[in-house]
């Protein structure tokens, strides 16, 4: 069962490799003060992460920013905190064809959305959710540094130590991004 699962998510990565051979993306990043939308992809099977993403979440309209967040759950229902929240959307293992690519009406507009900054928690590698952080219309994908950088959807990386604390990460993000800020700044005066 595992090798053909094995197989099915390479087919997947081959379709995918096509598909991002197809985008023309601009990586573009003014500084995180003026970030007007944020995207984040995460992995729904870790519950102890939402209320960390809903403080996240209400930290960012305090600052008058719009957060969206895709997640997936790899199994058939959804617990019941996942459901009627108007910034989550949600798809589950039966939302997904053969190739463990998305087909749920929501993935597309994600993905075509263009955030100024997608923030990856996809910590286990749900492919997915790797498939909508490869496609995604951002400005700047910011995620989890790996062990090829090169073949990496991101343009921002993020190294931290397993297992990886997710309120830590997303302050680690907001704090690069600020230094970032500063550095522009500064060269621009």
């Amino acid at each position: 069962m595992e090798l053909l699962k094995n197989l099915r998510i390479r087919a997947g990565r081959s379709m995918l490799s096509g598909k991002i051979a197809r985008i023309n993306r601009k990586v573009h990043f003014l500084n995180f003060y003026n970030v007007k939308s944020i995207g984040i992809v995460w992995d729904a099977s870790m519950p102890e992460d939402f209320p960390i993403l809903s403080r996240f979440h209400q930290k960012m309209a305090d600052q008058k920013k719009d957060v969206k967040i895709f997640g997936y759950f790899p199994g058939k229902e959804l617990p019941d905190k996942y459901t009627a929240i108007r910034y989550f959307t949600c798809i589950r293992k039966d939302e997904v064809n053969f190739l463990y690519c998305p087909v749920h009406p929501d993935t597309e507009s994600f993905i075509n959305t263009e955030f100024d900054i997608l923030i990856d928690l996809n910590f286990r590698n749900h492919f997915p959710l790797v498939y909508v952080t490869s496609l995604s219309r951002a400005g700047l994908k910011v995620g989890l540094a790996g062990l090829k950088p090169e073949t990496s959807p991101f343009d921002l990386m993020i190294s931290m130590k397993n297992p990886v604390d997710s309120e830590r990460y997303l302050d680690q993000i907001v704090y690069y991004l600020d230094v970032i800020n500063s550095e522009s700044a500064k060269k621009a005066v």
